[in-house]
């Protein structure tokens, strides 16, 4: 067959077959890069805020369809859609406190309109009715060295701008011993009440914000659930099905006294 095409016409068929080869593999290598930026955005940012009742982030990541109703529902545009280049799952819900925080909206529209249950009504339910008090959006923590109230000057913004003043942030008095006269009004937040709506974020008059909110998981420690707090029935509930582990060491095979006599040999000649 090739006998019969004109030498001029094979040499630009071979021209043509290795320029759309070339562009062909172009295009895979751009893919796989675009698809490599994405795989690395979808495992990125933990430290991202989710709505009001969000599961937590690999249960949500799993059920969020990307739908952004909940943003439509917002009416505060406190909640944004995760864009490419973001660092964050793409498609996915997020706010930002410092920039717009939740408002607390007492309907919490964005939660009941979500078709996946991405976000949870349960999550923020108190007695059969929907109640954003109930919320863990993340906790507020507060950066003691800039914050300007540790100073001993008189700022209590955080305080005021709290949904749940006096709950969730309180003020402690403590005397200024710098001066002699005057006292340190300082905020301090309440862990088991704060809802991470970043109001506080929001109101706080340094120039980066002294306090913030970070995902709850982040910033708490977790003591195990061998550990029992024997001052609290409730928690001494959990003791009800407990079994004995015992194990057995060396040491453990002696009696207490003969330990307690063992001198380690400090008297062998």
């Amino acid at each position: 067959m090739s006998k019969n095409i004109p030498k001029k016409d094979q040499n630009l068929s071979r021209r043509e077959f290795f320029l759309r080869s070339t562009r062909s593999a172009g295009l895979l290598v751009l893919g796989g890069l675009v698809w490599s930026a994405y795989v690395d955005e979808a495992n990125s940012s933990p430290l991202i805020l989710r709505p009001p009742g969000a599961l937590e982030e690999d249960d949500f990541l799993t059920k969020c369809i990307k739908c952004g109703l909940c943003v439509e529902a917002c009416p505060f545009d406190t909640l944004l859609l995760a864009s490419p280049g973001s660092n964050k799952p793409i498609g996915t819900p997020y706010f930002i406190p410092r920039e717009v925080p939740c408002y607390m909206c007492l309907d919490i529209p964005c939660v009941p309109i979500c078709p996946t249950n991405a976000l949870d009504e349960s999550l923020v339910t108190r007695a059969g009715k929907l109640d954003i008090n109930k919320a863990d959006m993340g906790l507020a923590i507060i950066d003691e060295k800039a914050c300007i109230a540790f100073w001993g000057i008189q700022c209590d913004a955080c305080h005021r701008a709290c949904p749940l003043i006096d709950e969730a942030i309180t003020i402690e008095y403590k005397k200024n011993e710098r001066t002699g006269k005057h006292s340190f009004l300082t905020p301090k937040v309440h862990p088991d009440v704060c809802t991470g709506c970043g109001l506080c974020e929001r109101a706080c008059i340094t120039e980066k914000a002294s306090i913030f909110v970070l995902p709850r998981e982040l910033v708490t420690g977790y003591a195990g659930s061998h550990y029992i707090k024997g001052w609290d029935k409730e928690d001494e509930k959990r003791l009800i099905n407990a079994k004995e582990i015992k194990t057995t060491t060396e040491i453990s095979k002696r009696s207490p006294m003969d330990s307690l006599n063992d001198m380690g040999g400090l008297f062998d000649d």
